[in-house]
């Protein structure tokens, strides 16, 4: 039995719901819409449902994919009204289909980040940006549960495939990076706070990621 793919949003309030919660929510959404999905073997089987790239809390996204098997309640044309209308509001489900790339050609994700300063400084902040992404390596502190001392270093600068879009305006700055997805993959977090460390004069009081769009290894959409 061949497996299926939901590309799905995930947006405005939901952006607040854990990974961990997202499966349970989509689990019982099947329940409710009254499509059965293949479950694990074993004394316990439960639900197979699988995200490739789980996405941090607090990102918006319009590229969610989950992938699970279809066995019942409903065919890859009619579910995503029947999911639609059992999903909290802020998870949509925008298609669904048989089959789909291997996880690891999953390579790129297209990010939009938006800085917002406390005064006029997004103009500096521009500058000092660009400045960062052309050096030839920036070396930041990332959390590590596996790390002894709770830490590892990683060079983000690799992990910068492109640096899309630098726009100031005001208080704003806006940002459209592509970053490396995966082994190893870069969470614009970490960039983010690489940056507001290297330039502690600017009074950064607010940010969002929003992942755009993810893609496969020769920049096509990945599905």
């Amino acid at each position: 039995m061949s497996d299926q793919r939901i590309l799905f949003r995930k947006a405005g309030t939901a952006k607040y719901i854990s990974h961990l919660d997202l499966m349970h929510t989509m689990e019982r959404a099947f329940l409710r819409a009254g499509i059965s999905i293949r479950h694990t073997q074993g004394y316990h089987p439960h639900p197979y449902v699988s995200i490739p790239l789980p996405l941090p809390l607090g990102f918006s996204s319009d590229c969610e994919i989950l992938e699970f098997g279809l066995v019942d309640g409903a065919t890859v044309e009619t579910l995503p009204e029947q999911m639609n209308r059992a999903l909290p509001a802020g998870i949509e489900i925008l298609d669904c289909y048989d089959g789909g790339l291997a996880f690891k050609k999953l390579a790129f994700v297209r990010y939009d980040i938006t800085l917002e300063f406390e005064t006029a400084q997004a103009e500096e902040g521009a500058e000092d940006f660009k400045a960062l992404m052309g050096r030839e390596s920036f070396v930041v502190q990332k959390k590590s549960k596996k790390a002894k001392a709770g830490f590892t270093e990683v060079d983000i600068i690799p992990l910068v495939e492109a640096v899309e879009a630098v726009r100031a305006e005001g208080t704003v700055l806006s940002l459209t990076l592509l970053l490396k997805a995966q082994n190893p993959g870069l969470n614009p977090d970490v960039l983010l706070q690489g940056f507001k460390s290297e330039f502690p004069d600017l009074h950064v009081i607010y940010t969002a990621c929003h992942r755009r769009e993810i893609l496969d290894e020769n920049k096509a959409p990945y599905r």
